[in-house]
């Protein structure tokens, strides 16, 4: 005889995300892509507007400065796909009521680190080690799509948390 306990009873079905919260979650991994593809040419030795010197006495490429480009660009994808938990009806790793504060804890993070974006974004330092105005572009093009990240992060993770209230009330 089977019986059931809290340990292995099955979650209930909380309602599905809404379609906007998910193309949302989805936009939210495309917007790191840019950024994480500058950085991987950075680390590769193609032309992003850095000099050789630049490269060599500022982000230590080549040498240990590319396994940390590299990463932060992994990590930087990783990060961005975490949303898609907060919509996937197929698989949960964790119970809504850890999964939760986890996602506001991250669409906090993720406030501060486009904040952060934004200061080396403008401070003098950052822009006097491009090369040329051109270069400058490109990189402005390839990180503008982080700024939408929090936005975006903060609605999705508001459309969990409401769905997930509303089950609990339920």
């Amino acid at each position: 005889m089977y019986v059931m306990t809290t340990a292995t009873a099955p979650l209930p079905a909380s309602a599905p995300a809404p379609v906007w919260a998910r193309r949302a979650a989805h936009a939210i991994a495309l917007c790191a892509v840019p950024s994480g593809l500058w950085r991987i040419a950075m680390a590769s030795g193609v032309y992003v507007g850095y000099s050789d010197q630049v490269l060599r006495d500022v982000f230590d490429i080549p040498g240990w400065g590319i396994a940390y480009v590299v990463g932060l660009s992994v990590l930087a994808e990783l990060a961005a796909l975490f949303p898609l938990l907060l919509v996937s009806d197929r698989w949960r790793p964790l119970h809504p009521r850890v999964l939760a504060p986890l996602a506001w804890t991250a669409a906090g993070v993720l406030v501060l680190v486009a904040l952060w974006q934004l200061v080396v974004a403008f401070t003098v330092e950052s822009q006097t080690y491009m090369s040329s105005a051109t270069a400058q572009t490109v990189w402005g093009f390839a990180f503008a799509p982080l700024f939408a990240i929090p936005a975006l992060m903060t609605a999705v993770t508001w459309s969990y948390a409401k769905r997930h209230r509303a089950q609990g009330q339920a």
